[in-house]
């Protein structure tokens, strides 16, 4: 991990050009801590944003993205380029805040579902009281749904992954993928029936 006394290469970069995902988790695993770093700081707040939106606590949304990626600086010798970086953290975050979903116990509550703030000038106080029971009512709703089928929604939903990246993220088929999303559609439509 950076910090840990790795000496890293000294291969400059194109000029004008950042370095691909690939490239940096190369650099990573030959010892590199600045690519290791730059990957953090690329992937890190939209994993942070997943982490978030899974557990629904912030606190244990940085924990599991710092395990995640402490994980994969450890792991980063078995990481051949198969799937993309940003994949590969996907499923070792996705599995992390699996972990922590299961250890729960199944009446913990999901407070909040990240939502980004609206502008001021857009929203009526009575919008804005019925956006944030609407979110409320959702953060609810989702969890209700098992551990996999809510990782399957977020990372479709509000994460916008293929099909494929998700199989990969979550380590199930693609019918698997489609099948947990279905159910998820149909659960959260039947529980925010008041909101149509």
């Amino acid at each position: 991990m950076p910090g840990n006394g790795i000496a890293g290469t000294d291969r400059p970069d194109p000029p004008g050009r950042a370095p691909d995902d690939a490239l940096l988790a190369v650099r990573a695993r030959e010892g590199d801590e600045e690519a290791f770093e730059t990957l953090v700081h690329r992937h890190g707040p939209l994993l942070l944003s997943l982490a978030t939106r899974m557990l629904g606590d912030r606190a244990e949304a940085e924990d599991a993205v710092q395990d995640a990626f402490v994980s994969a600086w450890r792991r980063l010798p078995e990481y051949r380029g198969d799937a993309a970086f940003r994949t590969w953290m996907y499923r070792i975050v996705t599995n992390r805040c699996l972990n922590v979903l299961r250890a729960r116990r199944p009446s913990a509550p999901l407070d909040a579902v990240a939502e980004p703030p609206a502008p001021e000038h857009e929203g009526s106080p009575a919008r804005t009281a019925e956006s944030h029971a609407a979110m409320r009512d959702l953060a609810v709703a989702l969890t209700g749904l098992s551990p996999e089928q809510r990782a399957c929604w977020v990372l479709r939903e509000l994460h916008d992954l293929s099909y494929e990246e998700i199989a990969e993220a979550v380590g199930i088929s693609r019918q698997a993928v489609r099948g947990r999303i279905f159910r998820a559609r149909r659960q959260l439509t039947e529980s925010m029936g008041a909101w149509r």
